[in-house]
């Protein structure tokens, strides 16, 4: 069961609940900045007092203490940076560390449950907002507060100087206001074509074997230069827009100074001013305007920032479906029930329609029908990846949803259809990455009947497969992939077109594993277009074009399945009869 404070981030948004987390870290950070623009005083307040007290009263020894007090400020403002400096690094850190891990496992179950999000943007997010926080963009931003401050001590000097001052700073304030309402929907557009075309790219990359082979890298290539070429257009069009906004800053900023030079010497030669007020009144108005004109500098880090951020909150909002607290269930027997099951596409006519069937622990079903009509979203709704429009789909009775997709994971063993095996050894791809001694890695490989094939590998169960089992031929992926499935102790075990890359022997030892799962009780679901292996369920089931099912006993469906008016039609392959 989860504490008090784990039940609230799941229920607030995690990024705004971890955030709240720093609370005490960014107050110290605004202390810190409180005290870094004090201290900043010490260098107006020094030459106010060197032009109107030392050089008119000829003291070395007030300039001496002056200077030391000086200095010593100064030594404390460096501390005082190096500490704030410091503080942000551990908060940019210690914030990807807490996000990091939930941002993947929230992109993995998004990706499982919907066709969309196949990508991991949210970790490129989490970088984005750690280099912001972390890099010279966000001290300007800290500093801002604090320019009336400085433009209160410009009053005190004199109040046309504090008017002169307060205009520029409105000025600069309207310019960041503007380069903000120049930049913002550019930035936003190529930010979104950068997404897409990098995630085009790395999809081309992970099936190069595919693109090569059939001659297409050329236009896949163009493919992405044209989104990166949006990508470029809309950045050069905020980048010239942020160069002009940030010429005009520049020149205000400079134009300022000199007017401010230029009335305080005004003011000095008809003594409303000293000289120290003067060069004073001129260093506070860097002070007070810096932060503003570095911020118009920044801007472009700083969209990027605030958009990684509102992508990331929006990623990590509360979704009913993933995060609504399940309470832990026994470990089921393997009974199957499907409800009345309705499933449709988005914007689609439904898929399935009224499927209904149920199986007993250990029972078996095999799963034919044409191509595109449900067979593997039966599968994905049977293991909880996917939900019905109407209908149920129950393990003991207890409906999918009503498992915590961790335990229902161990409870069940699945063969996709599009096998997918990591980087690692075979046995970390066994154990699906988790901390299992020999004898259950070896366990599973038997039950798939493929103990033999990897002792033949050059180092065994430590033999590095590769990024996606590169190392690895069509069938071994596959039946290395069926040992995952069979890991454990699995009670339901779906396995879709299990043999589409296997062999004659992979499909003997297919059918051996089928009657090993028989032997164990494990209730099994089979989709396939061979009657061989149909051969060895207990029941069949056909999936129409029209959506419904037709469901029967093994032999019965088997004879209706094989006639040669049939064949076609549901899609099954001719095979020889002693298969």
């Amino acid at each position: 069961m989860t504490n008090n404070n784990e039940t609230q981030i799941q229920n607030d948004n995690r990024l705004t609940a971890t955030i709240s987390r720093c609370r005490k870290g960014l107050f110290a950070i605004t202390a810190f900045s409180f005290g870094i623009n004090l201290l900043m005083l010490a260098a107006p307040l020094y030459m106010l007092q060197v032009f109107d007290r030392v050089l008119g009263g000829g003291s070395v020894e007030t300039l001496t203490y002056l200077t030391l007090i000086v200095v010593i400020a100064f030594v404390a403002m460096a501390c005082l940076e190096f500490l704030r400096s410091r503080m942000m690094i551990s908060i940019g850190t210690w914030l990807e560390r807490k996000l990091s891990d939930v941002t993947l496992e929230r992109h993995i179950n998004i990706a499982a449950a919907t066709a969309s999000g196949r990508n991991a943007q949210g970790l490129r997010d989490i970088a984005i907002i750690r280099n912001f926080l972390t890099g010279p963009t966000v001290f300007p931003m800290l500093d801002a507060p604090w320019m009336p401050v400085f433009l209160a001590v410009i009053f005190l000097l004199h109040p046309l100087l504090g008017f002169m001052a307060v205009g520029g700073a409105v000025m600069l304030i309207l310019l960041a206001l503007l380069n903000n309402w120049l930049t913002d929907e550019p930035m936003k557009n190529s930010s979104a074509y950068s997404i897409t075309g990098l995630h085009n790219a790395e999809t081309a990359v992970r099936h190069a074997d595919t693109i090569v082979s059939m001659g297409f890298a050329g236009n896949l290539v163009q493919r992405w230069a044209r989104t990166n070429e949006a990508a470029l257009k809309d950045m050069a069009v905020a980048s010239s827009r942020s160069g002009l906004v940030a010429a005009l800053s520049k020149f205000s900023r400079l134009a300022l100074q000199i007017s401010m030079t230029g009335a305080g010497a005004w003011l000095v030669l008809g003594g409303e001013l000293t000289a120290g007020g003067m060069i004073a009144s001129s260093i506070l108005l860097g002070k007070a305007l810096g932060p503003a004109d570095q911020a118009i500098s920044f801007w472009k880090a700083a969209v990027a920032a605030k958009g990684a951020y509102q992508r990331l909150k929006a990623l990590l909002s509360p979704i009913p479906v993933l995060d609504a607290e399940i309470m832990e269930l026994p470990a089921p027997e393997g009974r199957v029930d499907v409800e009345s099951l309705y499933y449709a596409h988005e914007g689609c006519e439904s898929l399935l329609k009224n499927i209904s069937f149920s199986l007993k622990a250990g029972e078996s079903l095999g799963i034919a029908g044409p191509t595109a009509v449900g067979k593997t979203t039966l599968a994905r709704l049977m293991v909880g990846l996917t939900h019905p429009q109407a209908g149920h789909v129950r393990l003991d009775s207890a409906d999918m949803a009503q498992w915590p997709a961790d335990t229902l994971g161990q409870h069940i063993g699945y063969l996709p259809q599009e096998v997918v095996l990591f980087e690692g050894t075979v046995r970390e791809n066994i154990a699906r990455f988790g901390d299992a001694d020999a004898a259950q890695v070896v366990k599973a490989a038997q039950r798939a009947q493929v103990h033999d094939m990897i002792l033949h590998l050059p180092q065994g169960y430590e033999t590095q497969i590769g990024a996606g089992g590169a190392a690895l031929s069509g069938g071994q992926r596959q039946r290395i992939a069926l040992a995952r499935a069979l890991f454990g102790d699995p009670h339901l075990v779906i396995l879709d077109e299990p043999n589409a890359s296997l062999d004659f022997k992979g499909d003997a030892a297919l059918i051996r594993s089928l009657k090993t799962l028989k032997d164990e009780t494990i209730t099994t679901v089979v989709i396939t277009h061979r009657p061989s292996i149909l051969r060895h369920v207990d029941r069949i089931m056909v999936l129409h074009a029209d959506g419904h099912a037709e469901t029967g006993a093994r032999n019965d469906m088997l004879q209706k399945i094989t006639e040669p008016e049939n064949r076609k039609h549901l899609g099954m392959l001719r095979e020889v009869k002693n298969d």
